[in-house]
């Protein structure tokens, strides 16, 4: 749960606040102004007509604070968060959204020495130049540790190359 409270935490305080006056305001309108008009509904007992006007803000709020989670999460990733929010909000049936999750970039990882971002599987830090993890002696791209020659060059690594 630990995790999920991390991850619900990234949306901004300005989402929040759009999805809260978003539920408020379809609710308002449809308790308040379709419900009263409508000869079938104004029999209902208060607590249909509350659960009623409820569900339809929520589902907007919904995707107001998917949209805000996933322009805050694209900024951590070091991705185009404008893009990607619009193409979430704007193609339809939740496409935009599948595509977000299937290809966003794994998270920035931070250099011990300096405290700089960059790519996970960056073998070097692009700022001081401090070795992250294991790399070919040839071709300097990172390589895993267990590896007996790189993928890359294809020079032969040993047993076990050493993590700086």
């Amino acid at each position: 749960m630990q995790r999920f409270s991390d991850e619900v935490g990234i949306i901004s305080p300005i989402a929040w606040i759009i999805a809260g006056v978003c539920w408020a305001g379809m609710f308002c309108i449809i308790f308040f102004a379709a419900l009263p008009d409508d000869p079938k509904m104004m029999y209902w007992p208060m607590a249909g007509k509350i659960a009623f006007s409820t569900w339809p803000g929520l589902l907007i709020a919904a995707v107001v604070l998917l949209a805000g989670y996933i322009n805050a999460d694209a900024r951590r990733r070091g991705m185009r968060y404008v893009m990607w929010t619009f193409l979430a909000l704007l193609l339809p049936n939740g496409i935009g959204v599948i595509l977000y999750f299937v290809f966003r970039d794994p998270l920035l990882a931070r250099c011990g020495k300096c405290g700089a971002q960059g790519r996970a599987n960056f073998a070097y830090c692009p700022q001081c130049g401090t070795q992250l993890s294991a790399a070919c002696p040839a071709c300097k791209r990172s390589v895993e540790p267990d590896w007996r020659s790189c993928p890359y060059c294809g020079n032969a690594l040993g047993r076990g190359t050493p993590v700086a």
